[in-house]
């Protein structure tokens, strides 16, 4: 795994041009412990091409073979689970324990739960005296996925996928080629044909106009940035090209006065700073009913002062690096901007923690005296770092949690489940969690607005890799 090559057409190449490479930097040391090849565009046309080659053979495979080879897949990566745990933190810094039983996991969650989905699903069903419906795999498609959560992003987009019978062309982050490595091993010994599952590293300004602008794409399901999607958008919409996107999100958490407060408020601590802050959908705003707001400020600051930093290859429980040099300066700018707006700067601050000097350490940052319109509370900081605005009403608590460019997830606290649904139903989120109930394999994820479009997992994820196509005269009269 030194020199991370890619694969394609069911064999493990080196770049066609030059073999220029970059180095897997471990952000808990700061120290390389890879180099991966870099692609250009002539290994994105050999890559397209394998899978346009491939797509009517591995399309017109019976659903229950595509099932098998990919239970043969779970298989191989249950021999693998270890080395992809261990991979996960040395080249992204998630905690080792949370990188096993959590991070690791999700390849065979996701995995279990969309085989079954699939095979309670109908491809086919009679629409009307004359008509019949087929449901058809979209062709070639281009999965380009990001580094906060590098194997669960690939399962959940390569595995629905390959069950409708598409073929794909797997990019993932750069920065977190370990794990995809490992993911691409456990899929050629699961012997999927050539073609049918091909994988190439580089970076998206470089090679990420060639995959989604591609002439023989017939789809692009991106996950990353607000930024990059905008520019995957208006690359793919020259062919017309089918795009699902998963992009960035400003959460809202809304804490009533009656809900259980102490527990809610340390349990919002947790999901905002959980991957040391660096999910989409954590729960970054916290908005807390005036009330109760000086109460929910002293359980916050316990909870965020209690937070142990410790290197990604340690166990126990503990919060890792954030991925890389230049994410860290990112997230000191941000709290800088929140310094020089005005809020209260509670816990944390700029600058790396006194005994963690060498890695990609961030201070567990909470700011309070919040309001909507200050950069924090509009802008994704991707950090451990967490603003809190009070609010008066549920009307005004709906209106701030819905005042943002995303909408990917939402939160809500209360023991009045009435009130729980009513304020869930008004909020502009993909996904809303009620009292902490976290989200479900079969449970559909995608946001609103600037958060993206379409939905992955499950049934839900299936769907968006299907076309549907109506037959009509199938049955004569």
């Amino acid at each position: 795994m030194k020199h991370l090559q890619f694969y394609i057409n069911g064999a493990w190449s080196l770049p066609k041009n030059k073999h220029d490479s970059i180095s897997v930097i471990d952000p808990s040391t700061e120290s390389s412990v890879a180099e991966v090849y870099m692609a250009s565009r002539a290994d994105v046309d050999l890559a397209v091409q394998a899978a346009s080659e491939s797509l009517y053979s591995w399309s017109q495979t019976s659903l229950e073979d595509r099932i098998d080879m990919m239970e043969k897949f779970l298989k191989e990566y249950n021999k693998r689970y270890d080395d992809v745990a261990k991979a996960i933190s040395t080249e992204m810094g998630a905690p080792i324990d949370m990188s096993h039983e959590i991070q690791t996991e999700t390849v065979i969650g996701h995995t279990e739960v969309t085989i079954a989905e699939i095979k309670s699903m109908s491809m086919e069903e009679d629409n009307g005296p004359h008509a019949k419906l087929i449901r058809e795999p979209v062709g070639v498609c281009v999965l380009i996925t990001p580094w906060n959560w590098p194997v669960n992003q690939v399962v959940c987009k390569v595995v629905p996928a390959l069950l409708a019978g598409c073929t794909v062309i797997l990019k993932p982050s750069e920065l977190t080629p370990l794990s995809a490595q490992i993911y691409a091993e456990c899929m050629d010994l699961a012997g999927f044909p050539d073609g049918v599952f091909n994988m190439i590293h580089g970076d998206g300004p470089t090679i990420g106009p060639d995959l989604t602008s591609h002439p023989l794409v017939d789809m692009v399901s991106f996950t990353g940035s607000a930024r990059a999607g905008i520019q995957v958008a208006k690359s793919a919409a020259d062919t017309i090209k089918r795009v699902t996107q998963e992009l960035g999100g400003k959460s809202a958490n809304i804490i009533f006065a009656d809900s259980d407060l102490q527990a809610m408020v340390e349990q919002g601590v947790e999901e905002c700073l959980f991957n040391s802050g660096q999910s989409c959908d954590a729960p970054t705003r916290m908005l807390v009913e005036q009330s109760v707001y000086d109460d929910a400020v002293r359980y916050a600051t316990n909870a965020v002062n209690s937070i142990q930093l410790g290197s990604a290859h340690d166990s126990g429980d503990h919060l890792g690096p954030v991925v890389s040099e230049l994410q860290w300066q990112k997230i000191q700018k941000l709290i800088g901007v929140g310094i020089e707006e005005g809020a209260t700067l509670t816990v944390g601050g700029l600058g790396k923690p006194s005994n963690h000097q060498k890695g990609y350490f961030v201070k567990p940052t909470l700011f309070t005296d919040v309001n909507n319109q200050m950069r924090i509370a509009q802008e994704e900081i991707f950090g451990p770092v967490l603003v809190m605005i009070p609010f008066t009403t549920e009307s005004e608590a709906i209106d701030i949690a819905n005042d943002s460019p995303y909408g990917l997830g939402a939160y809500v606290a209360t023991s009045d489940m009435e009130k729980a649904r009513r304020v869930s139903r008004l909020l502009k989120s993909g996904t809303v969690h009620i009292n902490g109930v976290a989200q479900e394999y079969c449970t559909p994820f995608g946001g609103y607005k600037q958060s993206g479009n379409g939905r992955e997992y499950g049934s839900y994820g299936i769907h968006e890799f299907q076309e549907i196509k109506a037959i009509n005269g199938y049955y004569a009269d």
